[in-house]
């Protein structure tokens, strides 16, 4: 399996000199001394060795990495924020093109939009926005590129509030299969910009995104940790269906964290926690905590008055670069007592500090844009599942691996066929007709016409 066995092999690196003639930004083949640099990842599973990795200063470095890519028959692997689950990030032997230099954002406070470069992270976004007072739903990991996140369809901390972050796309500047720059949004190439919009990186490496902001400055923010039992999430279950948008949470299993407001007694050990995002009135904020109290024995808390981009950055420490991490994702219609005893049953073998599952919930304004308005297709799930673990020594892969595919098996008779593009691992290749459901028609039409040849299949792939 390839998430299991790192290539042992050096490539032999093309003729890159007119790729080095064309690109501004920088062109790093095996023989550069910043070549094991620029080819690590965030997920260090993949270990990956590419012929080529150009880290691309502007879109004409893009269009130029893709149109060489296309000429030589090399794989090419699209690289935003780098945080793919799966390592879609980097390829052996093929052409990486790494956008990370390309980290602009240009905030119109008027109109309440943000046009940001392809390479910049959630970290960047909301820190240019929240001058303005202003954001939109990104991811709850700041250093995750808004590339990805966006393209998969985008689960966060303002969903219920303001619908997945695809859902406040505008529009987007596109390097297609041809080496050439699409703009696209609802009224120039429509079938583009509706792919884009929960179809992953299929149909392209995309150099911008234009957003809808929308006014969010303080929230109440944090975590709350209760013991591992199944009343609290089933009394979560409730609290969800019973809260006004504005009130977003997390349900998380997980392993207690060495944090001074949880006693030194839970430390390591399996609890539950959920993690909050009031963007609503501050003079209600009693109220939730008091909403919070009431869902099990509270072991410890930190919720607070917090700027929006501070909530983004809460689990930033226990997930910095380099762990080694392998996902599984589900969709459900609902949170069953059923998946609720797996859940507390895994909690129990939780395989490290960082391993967890975390429950989005996928509800509010998520529902108010229908099934085919966007590829994103699982508009009737209430729920979405991410679980697995995230581990330092790569000598725990197969035993890691092993309890996720476990955790998995004994989750599937309650969730759905689905699950989310981003939350999968490369082993799920199988999945992708089921989670576009009845859009995965479209999709293929789509591909075919931007691009026929597949070249941009390194991803969770729609075949043309």
């Amino acid at each position: 399996m390839t998430t299991l066995t790192a290539s042992a092999t050096t490539p032999t690196a093309p003729d890159l000199e007119p790729l080095r003639v064309a690109v501004h930004g920088d062109v790093i083949g095996p023989s550069d001394p910043r070549y094991d640099e620029a080819r690590r990842v965030y997920n260090a599973l993949h270990d990956k060795r590419p012929a080529v990795v150009v880290r691309a200063a502007d879109a004409a470095d893009a269009m130029a990495a893709v149109s060489f890519a296309r000429d030589t028959g090399l794989p090419l692997a699209v690289r935003g924020g780098s945080h793919s689950a799966a390592g879609y990030g980097t390829c052996d032997d093929g052409l990486v093109l790494d956008l990370g230099r390309m980290r602009g954002i240009r905030v119109d406070a008027e109109r309440r939009t943000a046009r940001a470069e392809g390479g910049c992270t959630w970290r960047d976004f909301n820190h240019a926005t929240h001058a303005f007072g202003l954001a939109t739903t990104g991811g709850v990991v700041s250093s995750t590129g808004i590339g990805g996140l966006t393209l998969g369809g985008g689960m966060g901390h303002l969903s219920r509030r303001y619908g997945l972050t695809c859902d406040n796309l505008l529009g987007a500047d596109v390097v297609t299969a041809d080496g050439t720059l699409v703009r696209c949004d609802a009224d120039h190439e429509p079938d583009l910009f509706w792919a884009l919009r929960g179809g992953g990186g299929n149909f392209g490496a995309v150099v911008s995104f234009l957003y809808r902001l929308h006014p969010v400055t303080t929230v109440l923010g944090g975590p709350t940790f209760y013991p591992l039992d199944g009343d609290v999430p089933r009394r979560w279950r409730e609290l969800v269906a019973d809260s006004p948008e504005e009130f977003n949470t997390l349900f998380a299993v997980l392993l207690g964290p060495p944090v001074p407001f949880l006693p030194e007694r839970w430390h390591g050990r399996p609890v539950c926690a959920v993690i909050t995002c009031w963007s609503g009135p501050e003079d209600q904020d009693g109220t939730i905590r008091d909403r919070l109290t009431a869902l099990g024995p509270v072991l410890g808390q930190y919720v607070a008055r917090m700027p929006y981009p501070v909530v983004n950055t809460l689990f930033d420490a226990d997930l910095p670069p380099g762990l080694y991490h392998y996902w599984k994702g589900n969709f459900s219609r609902d949170l069953s007592d059923g998946a609720i005893d797996v859940h507390m049953s895994f909690g129990e073998s939780l395989p490290s500090l960082q391993s967890d599952t975390i429950v989005f919930p996928v509800d509010g304004a998520c529902h108010r844009t229908g099934p085919t308005e966007t590829a994103f297709a699982c508009r009737d799930a209430s729920f979405s599942t991410a679980f697995g673990p995230s581990f330092a020594d790569p000598a725990d892969t197969e035993r890691n691996v092993a309890w996720c595919r476990a955790y998995d098996a004994a989750l599937r008779p309650h969730t759905d066929e689905a699950g989310y593009v981003n939350f999968l691992s490369d082993d799920d290749q199988g999945r992708v007709r089921a989670n576009y459901r009845q859009n995965h028609e479209r999709l293929v039409e789509t591909k075919r016409r931007y691009d026929p040849g597949n070249l941009f299949r390194i991803n969770h792939n729609i075949t043309p």
